[in-house]
């Protein structure tokens, strides 16, 4: 990857400053080339808060050149950019034309997740794209997934847990918690079935209604209060009232292991839902199902990009940057007319704020913010969980906690927790490419990209995994 920037002393008449980066990693990495006639090689330095990403600014005349890596004693070259054949085995490639400065963006699947480059794409690479395109992409991908089933989407090995309706809602959460997971779907032993699905939200809708005045629901009643009391709680916390006045139970939304991936992807997005348990049963009333997998939209599009991963031509919308499509969520610009409003908060906001915000909005995360709207951290439903251990959510008052506490008391309890490490603060640049931002989006756990401003890490819009689907499948 090279982009312009500022000489290192290599400047010249007719020549332009050129900013190449390997965002590999290494120990020790140099590149050298034409330029240096195939002799000298050159050290490349870590960048400013990315230490697996190596850059070195050099001048070049315009023209071809030629150049490889050397990490860690080995010759490397960057296969995301192009590259021939030379006198040195494999070797890139870059033609700068007259006209400086050239940018030349490099997809970079292998960074991590704070590793953005300070760069920007120069408007020559973002080319326009066209109806005819829009619906060829379309119709491959609605084709890949009416002809390929949910059984595809189950491991080899691994494990599904679910959660008896009888458990202490207290329970359930500390099992939720040690495990990991954000959701659990719920079993009845008496009816033989599975019958809901025990998520994140639920444990926030109960720490607001504990917090309530006047609430019905004690800490005491919370260590015996079991799962299906809460469910029929909260069925008229929600007011889901028919018309004789009765609360009425939603029905589980699954699927079965030949249904195909459309058709799950469209279950999750119809109903707003993150996960569909696949279900599978050898009775003919169904009876006794056996619960084979819980398939997300994180799990379909790796299929996806399995898939077209050497054929990527065939789907021409996959090259362009996001900033140039209707994707995502983004920050209203200063006068733009009917825009909903981005929700973002400052560390120092309550945790009560926080939740409140989350079930208002209906969104699954908000990003934490300082006063120049650089992202910190982001707080997430699935972060309510980490209240579960040694019985946290009776020790605090949501208005009396922060947003920046919480996440301590989720440190604490998991080390994956805590700003920037891990999952938590997945980015991407509004210019990086359809394909960049799914294949990120792939990735276990991941179910947003923030946009960030190169740099500055300005929170610029937000990227879910939903919005991606109703992008590919062209639905509101």
């Amino acid at each position: 990857m090279f982009g312009s920037g500022s000489s290192t002393g290599h400047d010249n008449s007719g020549v332009s400053p050129v900013r190449f980066v390997w965002p590999y990693g290494g120990g020790e990495v140099s590149i050298f080339g034409t330029f240096t006639r195939w002799t000298d090689l050159i050290p490349m330095s870590p960048m400013e808060g990315c230490p697996n990403v190596y850059q070195v600014v050099i001048s070049l005349v315009p023209g071809l050149h030629q150049f490889k890596f050397y990490v860690d004693g080995q010759w490397r070259v960057d296969e995301q950019l192009s590259f021939v054949s030379g006198p040195y085995g494999p070797v890139n490639t870059v033609v700068l034309t007259k006209d400086p400065p050239q940018i030349i963006d490099s997809e970079t699947p292998g960074r991590s997740n704070m590793e953005l480059d300070d760069v920007s794409v120069c408007s020559e690479v973002i080319q326009g794209m066209s109806a005819a395109d829009l619906e060829v992409s379309r119709h491959r991908i609605s084709a890949f997934l009416s002809t390929h089933t949910a059984y595809e989407l189950l491991p080899e090995s691994g494990k599904v847990i679910a959660l008896d309706v009888t458990l202490p809602v207290k329970r359930a959460f500390h099992i939720l918690y040690e495990q990991g997971i954000p959701t659990a779907p719920l079993w009845d032993f008496c009816k033989g079935q599975f019958v809901g699905v025990l998520a994140a939200l639920d444990f926030i809708l109960i720490l607001r209604e504990l917090g309530t005045h006047g609430s019905n629901l004690t800490e005491e009643e919370l260590e015996t209060h079991t799962i299906s009391a809460w469910k029929e709680g909260k069925m008229h916390l929600s007011r889901q009232i028919d018309g004789s006045g009765r609360a009425y139970s939603k029905h589980l939304i699954h699927a079965g292991p030949y249904d195909s991936l459309k058709d799950v992807a469209s279950k999750i997005l119809q109903n707003s839902i993150s996960t569909v348990p696949i279900l599978h049963s050898s009775a003919q009333d169904g009876s006794f199902p056996q619960l084979l997998h819980l398939a997300s939209l994180s799990g379909i599009l790796k299929c996806i990009c399995r898939y077209f991963r050497h054929s990527a031509g065939s789907l021409p919308i996959l090259q362009q940057p996001i900033c140039s499509i209707p994707l995502g969520t983004w920050v209203p610009k200063i006068g733009e007319p009917n825009r909903r409003p981005f929700a973002m908060l400052k560390p120092n906001a309550s945790l009560g704020a926080a939740l409140s915000l989350l079930v208002q909005a209906n969104v699954s995360s908000i990003p934490i913010v300082n006063d120049n709207d650089s992202l910190l951290d982001v707080y997430s439903r699935s972060d309510i969980t980490a209240l579960a251990k040694d019985k946290a959510y009776a020790q605090i008052h949501l208005d009396e906690i922060s947003i920046h506490q919480a996440l301590q008391l989720g440190q604490d309890a998991n080390s994956s927790y805590g700003f920037f490490n891990g999952q938590r603060c997945q980015m991407c640049l509004r210019t990086d490419s359809l394909h960049k931002v799914m294949e990120r989006l792939a990735n276990p756990g991941v179910r947003r990209l923030l946009i960030v401003e190169a740099g500055s890490k300005r929170v610029e819009g937000v990227i879910s995994l939903s919005d991606v689907f109703r992008f590919l499948l062209g639905v509101a």
